[in-house]
């Protein structure tokens, strides 16, 4: 908390003095590392920051996740691909690296991957998130509507999927089906789901409702395919 209230005030050399600290006392806190690595600046301490994370606290999927994302998001799409191998091998059942490693994969192989994905997680929400995904790639409205209905029976706190799912009615629904998914929601009151809970979270937002939570994390979805 000393950290983000640094972060706030812009004094980052600050907040990641309070990182530094935390894990001196907490080394196995992954939201630390994790908050660490984002205020590395440059990308050798970032990996070098998530390279210590891992051996620090082996198989743990969140830390291979941002490991792959780091790299991805430098452009290094084959060293992210080999980090994904990696990873799908130390946590072979892991939802949150399947159903990014569908993505991760070149259009012609998404589907195969998805089957992969099922076969090793086949209930988890996740990977059912993102196989809804990818029929709403593949203009396939039915079938994708259909999986987001089998994602949110499974995991109704999932605020990322009660999300791409309003997306997806905003994009292809009715006003009535729009309607229903943000009522539902509303009812769900999700309190996870890592773009839910970093808007939810934010201070700006800490009055708003589950309805217009939903709006705001809904519109800053981006379409990842």
């Amino acid at each position: 908390m000393k950290g983000q209230m640094e972060e706030q005030k812009e004094l980052v050399e600050k907040a990641r003095e309070a990182y530094n600290q935390g894990l001196k006392k907490c080394p196995h806190s992954i939201h630390l590392w994790l908050l660490l690595e984002e205020k590395a600046g440059q990308l050798t301490r970032a990996r070098a920051i998530l390279e210590k994370s891992r051996l620090k606290n082996p198989k743990n999927p969140d830390l291979w996740l941002e490991s792959v994302r780091l790299e991805y998001r430098a452009g290094l799409k084959n060293i992210a691909n080999t980090l994904m191998a990696k990873a799908l091998q130390e946590s072979p059942n892991s939802g949150i690296l399947w159903s990014e490693a569908i993505f991760l994969a070149a259009r012609p192989q998404r589907k195969t991957k998805s089957v992969d994905a099922l076969r090793k997680c086949e209930h988890d929400p996740h990977v059912l998130l993102a196989v809804a995904k990818l029929f709403w790639s593949e203009r396939k409205i039915t079938k994708a509507r259909e999986w987001f209905h089998r994602t949110l029976k499974i995991d109704s706190d999932l605020g990322d999927a009660w999300a791409a799912f309003y997306k997806f009615e905003l994009q292809h629904g009715t006003q009535e089906q729009q309607e229903e998914v943000r009522k539902r929601c509303e009812n769900a009151e999700p309190r996870h789901g890592e773009l839910w809970y970093a808007v939810s979270k934010d201070i700006e937002n800490w009055q708003k409702k589950t309805g217009e939570i939903l709006v705001l994390v809904a519109a800053k979805l981006k379409n990842i395919f």
